[in-house]
Parts: C-alpha cells; structure tokens; sequence
C-alpha cells in the first residue's frame, strides 16, 4: 500500500502542472494499492478547482477503483491533531496529519511525493520519516 500526498494528485491530473508527465509514469509502474485520506483530497479539490478538468478526472479515478480513501474515525483524528501540536514550529495542516496518522494506522512508509521547494521545512513525509523512523523513499520525485 502507497500513501499519495496532495501535490502527487495535483500533478497528475492537472495537464498544466511541470511534474505531470513525470507522476503519470511513476503512476503506470505502481502495483501496489495507492491510497490517500479525505483532508488530503479535500486539499487537492480546492488546488484543482471545483470545474477543472482535473477535478473531473481526479473523481473519476476514484470512483474507477484508482484510489482508495481512508477516513479518520475519532481515535485518528485526535492523533492528527496531537501530530498538528507537535510539529507546530513547521507548520503541519490537516492533510499532512492525517497522512501520518494514516501511515501509523495501517503500517505503511510508501509515499508517493513530489519534492517542492520547501519539502525540507514542511512536508509531511520529512516528518513521516521521524514519526515512523523509515520512510521509503523510492516514490519520492
């Protein structure tokens, strides 16, 4: 199972995004189940926009069996929100919390992430690695 971050799904369905063709191909060498968790989508619905041909697309992948989605019951999203407190000094949202929580919830260090500018300072998987101790980070653009 493969976690997918919210600027993966940005990138691959949105055509206009630089790193869409490069998430398209790591995407079609991906066997393993890929899943992600509702703030994570609700993040990438807003980043797309809501009559984007990417929201189109996005839907339909899921709704296609593409992508599983894992809902935070009330235990996981204290956990997100002590994951929020903890790493306040760089600022955690709800989306990368809830990454985390999920990856502690169902076992899993794959990540599929994009490296943007600030990934040292606040993405979710620099602190997945300190959380769950080994991250890997062969998906990892």
């Amino acid at each position: 199972m493969i976690l997918v971050d919210t600027g993966t799904l940005v990138a691959l369905f949105d055509p206009q995004d630089e790193q869409h063709n490069r998430c398209r191909r790591v995407l079609k060498k991906i066997r393993d189940a890929i899943l992600t968790t509702t703030p994570v989508l609700t993040e990438a619905f807003h980043m797309l926009g809501p009559a984007s041909i990417g929201s189109d697309r996005l839907r339909e992948f899921i709704e296609g069996g593409g992508l599983s989605v894992w809902f935070l019951d009330r235990a996981w999203l204290t956990r997100a929100f002590e994951l929020m407190e903890i790493y306040a000094d760089h600022p955690m949202d709800l989306a990368d919390a809830s990454l985390v929580a999920a990856a502690e919830a169902l076992g899993t260090r794959r990540v599929f992430a994009i490296d943007r500018k600030d990934f040292e300072q606040r993405s979710v998987f620099h602190r997945l690695s300190s959380v769950l101790r080994r991250v890997d980070w062969s998906l990892l653009l």
